[in-house]
């Protein structure tokens, strides 16, 4: 029979397999959006993902104290997000390279 400690850790390898495709799909975003929002969407994704590392790593090791650090990322991604928010509204529409082309 399989031991739940057997099936927890077998659930923990796959989501961190799940989480670093995840990852290197919104670096990809990151690197080749094609607009301003799309990249500041795909940075808060980045933090997302970076939670769901941090959390799947507490539940391997059950050491409490990173879900603390996890709880603090996400409030930290949160207000970057906003900023980004306010930053790309300060700008104008959006930041888009045609719509900079088409101002000129």
């Amino acid at each position: 029979m399989i031991t739940p400690a057997a099936i927890v850790s077998a659930a923990a390898i796959a989501a961190l397999g799940i989480l670093c495709v995840a990852f290197f799909v919104t670096v990809w975003r990151v690197v080749a959006g094609p607009s301003l929002p799309d990249r500041i969407l795909a940075l808060d994704m980045l933090t997302g993902t970076a939670i769901g590392f941090i959390a799947v790593v507490a539940v391997r090791t059950g050491f409490s104290l990173y879900i603390d650090i996890a709880i603090a990322l996400g409030l930290v991604g949160f207000l970057a997000t906003v900023a980004f928010a306010r930053f790309v509204l300060s700008r104008g529409r959006g930041g888009d390279a045609e719509d900079r082309k088409g101002r000129r």
